[in-house]
């Protein structure tokens, strides 16, 4: 899957053009569970959880 967004280069300050690409970070969801089938993920001062259900799925909450 390709995203196209207008987003800010970090090593020049600039913005690219719409309809670059841009590669963004992949974590694999097994290394990040490690083996559990939830995860609690701190951002700033809340709390997340990411929880993988019966089916496979993946569901984020606050």
């Amino acid at each position: 899957m390709e995203f196209h967004v207008k987003a800010a280069d970090p090593a020049s300050g600039q913005t690219r053009p719409e309809g670059a690409l841009v590669d963004f970070p992949v974590a694999e969801s097994t290394a990040l569970l490690n083996g559990h089938r939830e995860l609690r993920i701190r951002h700033g001062s809340d709390t997340y959880r990411l929880r993988l259900t019966a089916s496979g799925k993946l569901i984020l909450t606050k």
